[in-house]
């Protein structure tokens, strides 16, 4: 694990003036009109890392927060404010990481060793997905009701790199949209947690 945190941490200013460049995302898009998800977000499921199927229905009553991860991003230390952000609020609030190999080639690794890595390096203890892809032609089909209006009623922003942040609310409503840049103890994001 020291390497790879040696590999990061020469490759950060780099991998940031790339990521400067490819952003193709508004940094906050919000549901301001509060409206209803075509498709109800508490149908969806979807299995961690260690093959176990979640239903969604268990965060009824709680705030959701969706990023997709990746363990070599310039953004990858956001995990540490991920694991605050659930520390602090986790009875009201749960974070769900979704790893994905789709910018950059940053997340190559398998389930086990990318679980072990979040453990290990930045003790995350939120869910953590199985590797999936959260874009298309192969998008999953969480990522696919978070960008797609037809499904979460007015959304189709994609992430586009890698720990974008999605925010449901208590009532299954997807609320905002933060792209990669937005920390996830901003204002931006403290407010949209309420």
């Amino acid at each position: 694990m020291e390497t790879k945190q040696k590999i990061l941490k020469f490759l950060y200013p780099v991998i940031m003036g790339l990521t400067r460049l490819v952003k193709k995302n508004a940094d906050v898009v919000s549901n301001k009109e509060k409206k209803e998800p075509l498709v109800p977000f508490y149908s969806l499921k979807f299995n961690t890392t260690d093959g176990k199927e979640v239903s969604f229905e268990q965060f009824k009553g709680k705030k959701v927060v969706l990023v997709n991860v990746a363990s070599f991003c310039g953004y990858t230390s956001q995990y540490d404010g991920l694991e605050k952000l659930y520390e602090e609020r986790k009875d009201k609030l749960t974070i769900l990481g979704f790893p994905a190999n789709n910018f950059g080639a940053q997340e190559p690794g398998k389930d086990e060793e990318i679980a072990t890595f979040c453990r290990m390096d930045y003790g995350v203890t939120f869910p953590i997905f199985k590797k999936t892809s959260v874009l298309k032609p192969d998008q999953n089909p969480v990522y696919k009701w978070l960008s797609d209006a037809k499904l979460n009623g007015w959304n189709n922003q994609a992430p586009g790199w890698n720990f974008c942040k999605y925010v449901v609310d208590e009532k299954g409503r997807l609320t905002h949209f933060f792209g990669s840049a937005i920390a996830p103890d901003s204002p931006e994001m403290r407010e949209a947690l309420g």
